[in-house]
């Protein structure tokens, strides 16, 4: 028997209703960098408690080596609540001693940045209090590390440092890393070899996740094994992995030709063109339209010096000691000028202008106390059930300088309310169309589910308005589970019983059970209450419920949270056949580009198009890190609005972080400030004739793509026409000529179109 630094000798552990190992033996060597997966319950955190010496197994024994040092990230916390973060994570280092060594400055300014270490741990959310846990952790030296899922509630940008810092913290050959986690990118960025933990055993695997994914295929296929459902996901999942960004890598970690000879008969993952044609039956042309939307959020009194993210902590703490973060979120704050009839305007309630709000909640109370209902709800807390053909916003907004033009509209009695403070949103035109899966990604704070909320009609923007389709019907998959806490004392059973007997998924009709089914229950689980249910299961069912009642407009926040892998992998899967519109805001970057088409990052007040997929997003932050700013209009790419609203502050922001986005995924209005910089700006659109030369340029080009397929086919029938029919050859040729005249034709009218609306 091999010689483990740490490891488990005929270790056997089972609980009241589940066996978790049967006589296992594994172990592990200075330096592994162990990548730990399987089904949630199935033992992955059991076993690091088990090395830790938390939990002690029925048979067996652990092994460690003598003055090894273990130090493990869990899923809780030890952290004291009277503690200050200073004391907790810092355990009372002062300032020079962390800040004078560059590997712990550089831990704390990534970890920590941005939080006032006079802060109790108590007044900290979640997210804040694990990023004080894994600084904690990762400012010590150990011998073996083990994270039991560190990458939750870390931005993209932080899981990217992350994964350097674990690859470079020991030497090679030096120290040893045990990872528990559902990020596969991560898994396949940091470890070197791969755990599975299923049916009461651990089972090797070398490679990152990639390798190990080949592995268990091929693994599967020799085996022949019955777990067919779970053997196709597997190899659906490969397929992406070597046809997509991964196998386009120049470190590649399996083999790219034996992956595609096991996937070769594998389908793409969606077929886009027939799933954007179906999204456009069941929507119609209009989605979303965000027009020169600007969201601003009233700034605290007494907050001037203070980022919005820290004034709640600045309670707790004796004085403001807030650490410099290591990457600073491009933050605009601006004001905006709302021409306004009543204070009780949602524009001024939704940005927290105080007297707004005070006002509404008067009106709230009065309008309660008439109509003797206290649970009158606010109509814009129902808007996303059911917002077809609605205008959300779309109130006049001007500086000093545009005094006169805006009152157009406006009654002579109206107020002009000036709202300052942080800028969320500036001046940005954004339309989302039938059939698009756009992701959206950004640093925390940077306002995505701010966003989400505009695009779904429970905000109200400061200036600008929200354009939502008359047939749009709206799904909300947030991070929180108080819809489906209502249901907790029913069973599963009852709660499918309110809905259709039958759906028509993927061309074929199945019931509510077998999509239960699908999202791996068991029907033995139907008789369970929903609060029984676990957390990845109450989000599996989260998602379920919204599918059956069948929204052609999906938004996903986070929707990998409590998830395994293999779980993952099914709603990849379901969501490969649904038809909507899809928009998912995730820090899970695998996730982000395996289920949507085009991915934007939220940074500096602008939506910016990512052509290059996350990596872009991580190349943006990695030169603000470096003080060259953001990069500059993409030449082809449409820019955000002119910012005509904002006062010369707010426009002076606006230019310092100017956006673009595609013109085929995101149809943006132009930008003003090529004209401030002394750009050729010949023959710009504005207002209604750049909206509807927006619409023509999409025209043309879902046109142009049908056109193309055209063409493909006539070719294809002339190969295999008879050569002898001159006739029939005659005429397949002139309906080719045609085909082509069309599209030159609309490809000049697109480039065109498109001169004028850079």
């Amino acid at each position: 028997m091999p010689t483990y630094d740490i490891g488990l000798e005929h270790v056997s552990l089972a609980f009241a209703t589940k066996t978790i190992f049967t006589d296992v033996t594994q172990g592990v060597f200075e330096g592994d960098r162990i990548g730990i997966v399987g089904k949630n319950g199935d033992g992955k955190s059991t076993l690091l408690h088990l090395f830790r010496g938390a939990q002690e197994p029925d048979s067996g024994r652990v092994t460690k080596r003598g003055g090894l040092t273990f130090g493990m990230l869990d899923q809780r916390d030890p952290l004291d609540d009277n503690a200050t973060i200073r004391e907790a994570a810092l355990e009372g280092r002062a300032d020079y001693e962390w800040a004078s060594d560059n590997t712990s400055r550089e831990i704390v300014e990534a970890l920590l940045g941005g939080m006032s270490l006079d802060a109790k741990v108590g007044s900290l959310s979640g997210g804040q209090r694990r990023r004080a846990d894994l600084a904690r952790l990762l400012l010590k030296d150990w011998d073996i590390l083990a994270l039991d899922e560190p990458t939750n509630h870390l931005d993209v940008v932080t899981i990217h440092w992350l994964a350097e810092h674990l690859k470079n913290r020991w030497s090679k050959g030096q120290g040893a890393l045990l990872l528990v986690t559902h990020d596969r990118w991560f898994l396949d960025e940091v470890c070197e070899s791969m755990w599975e933990v299923h049916d009461g055993v651990i089972e090797p695997f070398e490679g990152g996740y990639s390798a190990y994914m080949l592995q268990r295929v091929e693994r599967d296929r020799q085996a022949d094994v019955r777990e067919t459902k779970r053997r196709n996901l597997a190899r659906k999942e490969l397929a992406w992995l070597s046809r997509g960004a991964r196998a386009r890598s120049t470190k590649q970690k399996f083999h790219v030709k034996a992956a595609r000879e096991l996937i070769a008969d594998v389908p793409p993952m969606r077929n886009t063109l027939e799933l954007k044609q179906m999204a456009t039956s069941r929507l119609g042309k209009q989605v979303v339209d965000l027009v020169d939307v600007t969201q601003i959020f009233e700034k605290p009194q007494g907050m001037a010096d203070i980022d919005p993210d820290v004034a709640a902590l600045s309670a707790s703490a004796s004085r403001v000691d807030v650490v410099n973060a290591m990457y600073a979120e491009p933050q605009l704050h601006g004001s905006v000028e709302v021409a306004v009839t009543d204070m009780t305007d949602p524009r001024l309630v939704d940005a927290g202008v105080p007297e707004a709000v005070e006002s509404a909640e008067e009106a709230r109370k009065k309008a309660e106390a008439e109509s003797g209902n206290p649970q009158l709800a606010d109509d814009r807390e129902v808007r996303r059930m059911n917002t077809g053909g609605e205008t959300i916003g779309g109130g006049t907004a001007a500086t000093d300088s545009d005094d006169d033009t805006a009152a157009a509209g406006v009654t002579s009695a109206a107020r002009k309310v000036t709202v300052s403070g942080r800028e969320i949103l500036d001046d940005v035109t954004w339309l989302i169309g039938p059939g698009d899966r756009f992701g959206i990604v950004g640093a925390n704070g940077a306002g995505k589910s701010t966003l989400l909320k505009l695009i779904d009609g429970t905000l109200t923007s400061t200036a600008g308005h929200v354009n939502i389709g008359k047939t749009v019907k709206f799904a909300v998959l947030s991070q929180r589970l108080d819809e489906l806490e209502k249901l907790g004392k029913y069973k599963i059973k009852e709660v499918l019983s309110r809905y259709k007997p039958s759906y028509i998924v993927d061309g074929k009709e199945v019931t509510p059970g077998q999509l239960m089914e699908r999202l791996g229950f068991e029907s033995a689980q139907l008789m369970t209450p929903i609060r029984d249910l676990s957390g990845g299961q109450k989000r599996r069912m989260q998602l379920l419920l919204i599918l059956l009642d069948e929204p052609n407009v999906l938004i996903m926040d986070e929707p990998g949270n409590d998830l395994d892998t293999d779980m993952l992998a099914v709603m990849e899967d379901l969501l490969d056949t649904w038809p909507g519109t899809l928009i998912v805001v995730s820090h899970d970057r695998y996730l982000l580009e395996r289920v949507t088409d085009q991915q934007f990052a939220l940074i500096g007040g602008k939506v910016r198009h990512l052509p290059g997929g996350v990596q872009d997003y991580l190349d943006m932050v990695e030169a603000i890190k470096n003080g060259k700013g953001l990069p500059a209009d993409t030449p082809g790419f449409a820019g955000t609005g002119s910012s005509s609203a904002k006062s010369g502050k707010g426009k002076a922001a606006a230019v310092n972080a100017a956006a673009s986005l595609p013109q085929s995924a995101s149809r943006i209005a132009p930008s003003s400030e090529g004209a401030n910089n002394g750009e050729n700006s010949t023959s710009k659109l504005t207002g209604k004739a750049f909206h509807e030369a927006s619409k023509r340029v999409n025209a043309i080009e879902r046109k142009l793509a049908k056109l193309e397929e055209q063409k493909a086919d006539l070719e294809a029938q002339m190969a295999a026409h008879d050569p002898s029919d001159y006739e029939g050859l005659n005429k397949l040729n002139e309906q080719l000529t045609a085909v082509n005249t069309e599209s030159d034709d609309l490809e000049a009218e697109w480039l065109e179109l498109s001169e004028q609306l850079e």
